[in-house]
């Protein structure tokens, strides 16, 4: 199947890497199919692209990236909606704002997406934690991390659960800092 993304130009996805959202994302309800893609010239960032809106992709990134003891408590019904009992097959990402000055991006950390990479059901889940940031500055925590591993890629250490999909470095996106 080839998409139409803004960001990417044309793509050509299989249908084993489609994310559904049942209930879609937060403020964008009516879009329920994406793609997580990693971007090609980046080692932190994966990008979750809509397959029904060419310009709608977020930026994400695993908050175990930024967030040392980030904790994710769902509800029963987010459970029953992911169609899991458990966190052990999913993954997690938050949705990140990077502004014109990148020093000033923000992780939604109250609203992480959460995928269950079996199933490819994911959903974007309300926390009740009401100490968690909707714009939780990161910059300077991902900086630290990367100084803390230079030689070795963010990507590489996360939890071995294949959901995005590598693209061609000619695909990457044309973003300018």
């Amino acid at each position: 199947m080839v998409i139409q993304t803004t960001r990417f130009g044309q793509i050509e996805v299989q249908t084993e890497d489609l994310i559904q959202f049942p209930e879609g994302i937060v403020g964008f309800p009516d879009l329920n199919t994406f793609v997580l893609l990693d971007d090609p010239n980046d080692d932190i960032f994966a990008w979750l692209q809509s397959c029904n809106e060419p310009a709608i992709a977020f930026p994400v990134l695993e908050p175990e990236l930024f967030a040392e003891n980030y904790k994710v408590v769902l509800t029963k019904s987010d459970y029953e909606g992911l169609k899991m009992q458990n966190m052990e097959r999913a993954r997690q990402f938050c949705i990140v704002t990077i502004p014109d000055d990148p020093t000033k991006m923000t992780a939604n950390m109250k609203a992480p997406i959460i995928v269950n990479v079996p199933l490819r059901i994911a959903r974007q889940c309300v926390l009740q934690d009401n100490g968690l940031a909707i714009r939780e500055p990161i910059f300077a925590k991902l900086q630290q991390r990367v100084f803390q591993n230079p030689t070795q890629s963010i990507k590489s250490q996360s939890q071995g659960l294949d959901v995005a999909i590598r693209l061609p470095e000619s695909q990457g996106p044309e973003v300018t800092a």
